[in-house]
């Protein structure tokens, strides 16, 4: 891969910028801030986009290389793969996604895949190497290493971690050992007391112990739940009897209202029979009237009697003088005409008496007859009534035998009275305070319960944590087995081609000076001398362990990808004398003559060197 052309409209301190790259060698001079920084993060940019976090600096990228005053922030960059294929990017950097074209100019941005964080990633599916590889293999920066021990052995210890994990700020032992105190820090084990998985499985013995307490309220509250439901159906089976036993109280009511009524009927029908006795009684009281009165009249014809005994006097006078018998036969004879004159007129009295006690009975008896009819009558209307009562009374009560099934309502009916009522009042309002005591119980109990979830609660929240510290354990463990199967693998197959590469670049920019580098865990990184000996790249000194490690980043670039990614080298030989120099160049020329060089600068050394040896190269002024 090659980078053909940039174009900087504005970006940074560099605008309006159009600078095209040879196919090797390019030296890209620059005084300090002239933009050579600007210009190697303008092309990572146009590759990878800008952060906006500020991954450890003051303010993020996107902010950083904004220009001042400017709107527009762009810029636009052509390359050619190693398959010829060429394309274009177009990138405004307020914007998240770049235009990508092909070289018929289509805009083919969507054929790759855009990531919600990262972007489009055209370039990563195109050579599979990202920012951060792309950083750490064929971007190779100024170490800027001081003449001290200390940052020497810095510098070696990144090319031991190079060598050991492709990666030169990653070491094996120091990811181990953060690996393992994560684990004892945010995790714990079983010899740990008071480390998160440690805190947890203590709540979790203490919440095991409370809900042991806890559980017999399960029981409890089944028990009063089936009492509730218990008592809440003969309450309202009670409440049904009692409605019951009020509306047939009601039908009771009616009926000895209506009762009532007929008592009262039954008082006139009373009356009419003692009218009607009483009119007999007097019949017979004239019947004995009359009686008396015929009576009487008989006893005052005492005429006869005196009659005959003038006659027997005048008889006796005839005998002694028949003319003095005159006197007493007169009289007898005026007695006989009495007697028959009473006799006559006791008979038209009597006669009298008897039509006149024959009229007032026929009255009387026309009273009886139309009282014995009136009474008829009455007796006829008050059996309707009372069959009217009845029908009434067993529609009410059909009525409610529908409406209360399964109850004996004839039998109710039979006892339904207000002392009943109140008998069963009293037991309903039992029922409602035995209820109230069961609920208020059930409320305590649910309220126990409410522990006994929250505490369910609790520990299930616990378990999953415990079950994510688990996992995260296992993930660690995983990670860290993979990280040894991985560093072993490096070693077994990696980096025996890195010491490889390492050592013939090595020999060649040293002119035979060391032949040989090698890497163990023990040692690290030791280089063989012109005499044979090994000697640890600690002890070289700061021009060779330079040398080291810009041979160690070429040896990784050419197993990174199958692309041939250009070498970018930004101020990478300010230790370097010029003999070391000049090896240096002329290996690259020789070594990569199909591979794109960027040398970044701000001396003439390079092209002193370039010009010398007549090695042609692209040369970029900014």
């Amino acid at each position: 891969m090659k980078i053909k052309n940039v174009r900087i409209n504005n970006f940074g301190n560099l605008s309006d910028k159009d600078i095209n790259f040879g196919e090797n060698i390019n030296i890209i001079k620059g005084q300090n801030e002239s933009g050579k920084s600007t210009l190697q993060k303008f092309i990572i940019g146009m590759f990878y986009g800008l952060s906006k976090n500020k991954d450890g600096n003051f303010i993020p990228d996107v902010q950083k290389y904004e220009p001042w005053g400017k709107e527009d922030y762009s810029g636009k960059l052509l390359y050619m793969l190693d398959n010829n294929e060429q394309y274009e990017i177009f990138r405004d950097f307020k914007k998240k996604s770049p235009k990508i074209f092909n070289s018929k100019l289509e805009n083919i941005t969507n054929n790759f895949n855009i990531e919600k964080q990262s972007g489009n990633q055209f370039f990563i599916e195109q050579t599979n190497i990202d920012e951060t590889l792309f950083k750490n293999t064929v971007l190779v920066e100024q170490q800027k290493v001081q003449l001290d021990e200390k940052e020497q052995v810095s510098l070696v210890q990144k090319m031991a971690n190079l060598m050991g994990t492709g990666d030169d700020n990653t070491s094996l032992n120091t990811i181990m050992s953060k690996l393992n105190k994560k684990q004892l820090e945010e995790i714990g084990s079983d010899r740990s007391q008071d480390r998160p998985i440690n805190i947890i499985e203590k709540k979790l013995e203490q919440i095991k112990q409370e809900k042991q307490l806890l559980q017999n309220y399960k029981k409890q509250e089944n028990e009063t739940q089936d009492n509730i439901a218990l008592i809440e159906q003969e309450i309202e089976k009670k409440q049904q009897e009692i409605m019951l036993l009020k509306e047939l109280q009601e039908i009771r009511r009616y009926e000895n209202i209506e009762k009532e009524k007929l008592k009262a009927t039954n008082n006139l029908q009373q009356n009419y029979d003692n009218k009607i006795n009483e009119l007999k009684r007097q019949l017979d009281e004239n019947n004995q009237e009359l009686e008396k009165k015929l009576n009487t009249k008989k006893q005052k014809n005492i005429y006869i009697i005196l009659a005959i005994l003038f006659i027997i006097i005048g008889v006796s006078c005839f005998i002694i003088n028949k003319i003095a018998s005159l006197i007493p036969f007169a009289f007898s004879v005026f007695f006989i005409g009495l007697h028959i004159y009473k006799q006559n007129e006791n008979k038209n009295r009597i006669k009298k008496l008897k039509k006149q006690n024959n009229v007032e009975n026929l009255k009387i008896n026309n009273e009886i007859d139309i009282l014995e009819d009136t009474k008829k009558n009455f007796i006829e209307q008050l059996n309707t009534k009372k069959q009217e009562i009845s029908l009434v009374v067993e529609n009410k009560l059909y009525e409610i035998s529908n409406k209360f099934k399964d109850i004996h309502i004839q039998e109710k009916y039979k006892n339904s009275n207000e002392m009943q009522i109140e008998i069963d009042q009293n037991k309903l309002n039992n029922l409602k305070v035995e209820l109230h005591t069961l609920k208020l119980d059930n409320i305590n109990i649910l309220t126990k319960l409410e522990e006994l979830a929250s505490l369910e609660e609790k520990e299930s929240n616990l378990q999953l944590k415990k079950e994510f510290l688990q996992n995260k354990n296992e993930i660690i463990e995983i990670v860290k087995q993979e990280l040894q199967i991985a560093a072993q693998e490096m070693k077994e197959n990696v980096t025996p081609k890195f010491t490889q590469e390492l050592s013939k670049i090595m020999e060649r920019i040293s002119q035979g000076k060391y032949r040989k580098v090698k890497f163990d865990d023990e040692q690290g990184i030791i280089v063989e001398a012109e005499n044979g000996d090994y000697i640890s790249a600690k002890k070289l000194s700061i021009g060779t362990i330079d040398q080291l490690y810009l041979s160690l980043r070429l040896s990784t670039a050419n197993a990174i990808s199958q692309e041939t990614l250009p070498i970018i080298l930004d101020e990478a030989f300010a230790y370097y004398d010029d003999n070391r120099l000049e090896n240096i160049l002329k290996y690259l020329v020789m070594e990569y003559e199909d591979r794109q060089i960027l040398i970044f600068t701000c001396t003439n050394r390079e092209e002193q060197i370039l010009n010398k040896n007549n090695i042609q190269y692209t040369y970029v002024q900014l």
